[in-house]
């Protein structure tokens, strides 16, 4: 098991949602209406995950980094 669990989430504002992009547990795919809706999910879905895989013997104690990335544009009219 690593020392830290990386999750990347993304925002899809078309859907209006965070999603999970990318991230260290295979299978591992959530969305929230916001981000930290998002963050609550991660540790029950993640334990679910590694259970469901046989990565948990004993007790388990694993940081969960949480990377967000959102973009936007910045429009200026054009000189008349």
């Amino acid at each position: 098991m690593a020392d830290m669990i990386v999750v990347k989430a993304v925002h899809d504002p078309e859907a209006g949602v965070w999603l999970v992009e990318s991230s260290d547990v295979p299978g591992l795919f959530l969305e929230g209406d916001t981000l930290e809706a998002l963050a609550e999910k991660l540790p029950g879905a993640i334990l679910d995950l590694l259970e469901a895989g046989g990565d948990v013997e004993g007790g388990l104690d694993v940081p969960v980094e949480l990377i967000a990335h959102a973009s936007t544009r910045v429009r200026r009219p054009a000189a008349s």
